[in-house]
C-alpha cells in the first residue's frame, strides 16, 4: 500500500464503474427473486400438506364408519340388499324342490 493511511469518514467518496453497479443491482435483485420464488414454493408445499392431512383424515373416518353404517348407506345398496334376500328365498326354495326329486328318486 502507499504511505497515505486509509481515512474513512461520512464524507469519503468511492469511485466506481457503471458496470460493478450493474452487476450489484442485477445480484440483489436476482437473489431477491429467489428469495420470493422459494418462499411462495414452501407455503404452497404448506398448503398442499394441509390439504392431503385433511384428505386423510377424511378418508380414515369414512374407512372407520361406512362399515358401521354411521355414514348411511347409498340407494343401490338399498336394491342390493333386496335382490339379495328374493335370491336367498329362491336358493332356498330350489333346495327344497331338489330334497322333494331326491326322495322321490331314492323311493323307486
Amino acid at each position: 500500500m502507499n504511505d497515505k493511511e486509509l481515512e474513512l469518514s461520512d464524507k469519503s467518496k468511492v469511485s466506481l464503474d457503471v458496470k460493478a453497479i450493474i452487476g450489484m443491482v442485477v445480484g440483489v435483485i436476482s437473489i431477491a427473486s429467489v428469495w420470493f420464488s422459494l418462499t411462495a414454493q414452501i407455503a404452497q408445499l404448506q398448503l398442499d400438506v394441509i390439504r392431503m392431512q385433511d384428505a386423510t383424515d377424511l378418508n380414515e373416518e369414512f374407512r372407520i364408519k361406512w362399515p358401521r353404517g354411521e355414514m348411511g348407506a347409498l340407494p343401490d345398496d338399498a336394491k342390493q340388499d333386496l335382490r339379495i334376500m328374493y335370491l336367498q328365498k329362491d336358493v332356498e326354495e330350489l333346495k327344497d324342490i331338489v330334497k322333494d326329486l331326491e326322495i322321490k328318486s331314492a323311493q323307486r
